[in-house]
């Protein structure tokens, strides 16, 4: 991908996600913390463009890293996951993806991962569309473990700047965001 294509791109997707993702008013988060803004991903990552536009962007950000997969938690990643297999395919570089139930399903095969069988020794990028305390990828950084799969680089859409970087960097693993909060909220 040339740097300028993907200069713009990500420059459209900030204007996707403050224009239709964005809300300046008081909700609470799921980590209970009371927030005077709130940022909606999915209104942007189940659009056509916006999961284009995510995809291309995450793709970008694995670079040429080695891995088996790409994946995350249930429902954050879902709409990524989708765009990503397709966009890493009509790129020529075909990348499997995986989805982390918060739980074992309770029937069937019980598993927790879904998607194409990941192994023992495998090194997998996560994703999710917001972190704030990194709850999610801390879980999922678990669940990997627990199967002996590494994860060396978690990717999100924004980081909020609320403990995420530094409960991922816990696990052995680096935070990296698409857009940093300050390049989404602003004091109006």
């Amino acid at each position: 991908m040339e740097r300028t294509d993907i200069q713009r791109e990500r420059e459209e997707l900030r204007q996707l996600i403050i224009k239709n993702a964005y809300f300046r008013e008081k909700i609470v988060l799921s980590s209970g913390k009371e927030s005077d803004y709130y940022i909606d991903a999915r209104l942007v990552t189940l659009s056509a463009r916006g999961a284009y536009l995510c995809a291309r962007m995450i793709l970008d950000k694995v670079g040429a890293d080695k891995i088996a997969a790409i994946g995350g938690p249930t429902l954050g990643a879902d709409p990524m996951l989708g765009a990503i297999g397709v966009v890493s395919l009509q790129s020529g570089k075909p990348i499997d993806t995986f989805i982390i139930r918060k739980a074992p399903k309770p029937h069937g095969k019980q598993q927790q991962i879904e998607g194409p069988a990941l192994k023992k020794g495998d090194c997998v990028v996560l994703i999710d569309d917001v972190a704030t305390t990194g709850k999610a990828f801390v879980q999922s950084l678990d669940v990997l473990a627990a199967l002996g799969i590494r994860a060396e680089k978690a990717i999100c859409i924004v980081d909020r700047n609320e403990g995420a970087r530094e409960a991922v960097a816990a696990k052995g693993c680096k935070l990296v965001s698409i857009f940093d909060i300050s390049e989404i909220h602003c004091e109006e």
